[in-house]
């Protein structure tokens, strides 16, 4: 009897630990369970978040024949040393996480580089900041910053490349190399060659190299498409915002005879946000008439520039040298308008100069600009 009492005492002692063991191994795999749910939500959480990211922003070009961009491409605003922007607009509502939201700014400063001459058409470089007086429509414009000093120069090479130009280029193309030349190494340049299409064959460069070989490439051939080169070029200009002071050489022997943009066009492009100095080479032949040298010369005018008409082809390296030293010889002056309506009308600009023993000084600058688009 006594017997069968202990076994069963055993037995049920036997049952616990096996149930005890079972419970506890059960409540080991439940903490497994968990934990590698837990793991897998974590990385779960961490692949979401890698791939809502912004995809990674294309290399730049550096080379190569490529199209000039589209004439009225617009580049995300910048924000600039002499700019000063108001507080940003609303943000665009969009339900996709990786859009690019552009904040838009409205300028408040207007920056004018400026070129003095003297009544022998001399360059004056040695005026201060009181010299100078900026009119917006009649109306003077207290000057908020100035600056005479010699600062980097994004430049735009716009050559002809139409099959009158073909025994031309030789003599151009080492023309504008010795205007390259002459700027500093700071100083970066781009080469457009054009027909009736608009090719960029070397982007933004410092290396004489690489720019020989662009202006090297010529086709000679086709009809000339001036203005939508121009206009294509003075964008590729504005989308770098990493120089200030901008300017293109075109350099033609044709009249337009294929552009999309007309000459009116082409002229509001030049005046619009970080619009540059144009300066013109045109050389004189049989294609390029009076109202042909009127154009380029009313280009270069509202920009502040200067048109060139040679009338030989020997002509045209004393005129890149003397485009060399206009370029860096010119003021910067800002002012921020009185007049803070938003109309979008054109607000005329003149500057003018007074300097001890000067009796008539003549200052080039842009004639005026659109309101409420850019103007550095």
């Amino acid at each position: 009897m006594t017997s069968k009492t202990e076994d069963n005492e055993y037995n049920d002692r036997s049952d616990e630990r096996v149930s005890l063991a079972l419970s506890g191994f059960l409540r080991w795999r439940c903490v497994v369970v968990v934990g590698v749910c837990f793991f897998v939500t974590l990385l779960i959480a961490k692949v979401d978040g890698q791939t809502s990211s912004s995809a990674p922003l294309p290399p730049n070009v550096t080379g190569g024949q490529q199209t000039v961009p589209a004439p009225y491409a617009e580049p995300v605003p910048q924000n600039k040393g002499a700019t000063t922007p108001e507080k940003p607009a609303s943000l665009p509502a969009s339900d996709d996480q990786s859009s690019v939201f552009v904040f838009k700014t409205q300028v408040r400063e207007v920056i004018l580089h400026a070129t003095v001459v003297d009544e022998q058409r001399h360059l004056v470089t040695d005026l201060d900041r009181p010299a100078f007086t900026a009119f917006e429509n009649g109306v003077p414009q207290a000057t908020t910053s100035f600056h005479r000093e010699d600062v980097p120069v994004a430049m735009g090479i716009v050559i002809d490349n139409s099959g009158s130009m073909r025994e031309k280029r030789d003599k151009v193309n080492q023309s504008v190399l010795n205007l390259i030349r002459a700027g500093k190494s700071t100083d970066e340049t781009f080469v457009v060659n054009f027909s009736q299409d608009s090719y960029l064959d070397q982007d933004f460069t410092s290396d004489i190299d690489l720019l020989r070989g662009a202006l090297q490439k010529v086709t000679a051939r086709g009809s000339t498409a001036l203005y939508d080169a121009i206009v294509a070029s003075a964008v590729h200009l504005q989308n770098d915002n990493r120089v200030q002071r901008k300017i293109l050489l075109v350099i033609t022997d044709g009249r337009d005879n294929a552009s999309q943009e007309t000459l009116q066009q082409a002229m509001r492009r030049l005046q619009q946000k970080d619009g540059p100095t144009l300066y013109a080479i045109g050389l004189l032949g049989d294609e390029l008439q009076k109202p042909d040298a009127g154009a380029l010369q009313s280009l270069a005018e509202v920009t502040g520039g200067v048109a060139f008409f040679p009338r030989r082809l020997d002509e045209v390296d004393g005129i890149t040298r003397v485009v060399a030293r206009d370029i860096h010889s010119q003021y910067t002056i800002g002012y921020k308008p009185t007049d803070h309506s938003k109309n979008g009308g054109y607000r005329a600009i003149e500057v003018r100069a007074q300097g001890p023993g000067r009796r008539s000084l003549t200052v080039r600058t842009r004639s005026g600009y659109y309101a409420g688009e850019a103007v550095h």
